[in-house]
């Protein structure tokens, strides 16, 4: 039989992740429509066609950023997504992560399975060196996934990000290469 090509960058027995498309808007504004009680007042995914659209656009074309979708090998379906953001090279080669998991998969570990491939996606082919992610004291899930993707907690930045009409306070977290081949 013939070897054929995964669709994904990277799969686990579970998730395959994958760069985002405009073909994704249907069941990505579906999902994050569903989601929403999970996701506020953190996230604010697009939830229209017009919305995903200029988001999508963003993450495929915008040269600092970089999307994925996390996905089921089973059938396929959007189970959450992972943005790297503020992609900066050079000497520092660093990106920023937001993400969420919808609501129909949240708290069955695929988000971890994803997350994990998406960093290593990140340090392997993109030759990033390190990964930071910041989250809201209360957003106690978000924090869980962070810590047991090996991800440590650096600090704390008081009114750090404006979300949801206020600043708000963060927690930084973050990863480098060195601790993922050492960990």
């Amino acid at each position: 039989m013939p070897h054929t090509a995964s669709r994904y960058l990277a799969e686990s027995p579970r998730v395959g992740i994958r760069h985002f498309t405009y073909d994704d808007g249907a069941e990505f504004t579906e999902r994050a429509r569903e989601s929403k009680d999970l996701h506020q007042p953190w996230l604010f995914p697009p939830a229209g066609g017009d919305a995903y659209t200029a988001y999508a656009r963003r993450l495929i074309q915008d040269p600092t950023k970089a999307g994925f979708l996390v996905c089921e090998v089973d059938g396929g379906g959007i189970a959450g997504f992972i943005n790297i953001n503020n992609i900066v090279e050079g000497g520092f080669q660093c990106g920023a992560l937001g993400y969420g998991a919808f609501a129909h998969a949240a708290g069955r570990g695929l988000m971890r399975e994803g997350m994990n491939l998406v960093v290593g996606h990140a340090f392997g082919p993109m030759r990033l060196h390190r990964l930071e992610i910041n989250v809201q004291p209360t957003n106690l899930p978000s924090i869980a996934l962070a810590r047991s993707c090996g991800f440590r907690l650096e600090g704390f930045s008081p009114n750090m990000i404006y979300i949801d009409g206020a600043w708000r306070d963060h927690e930084r977290w973050a990863i480098t290469a060195e601790m993922r081949t050492s960990g």
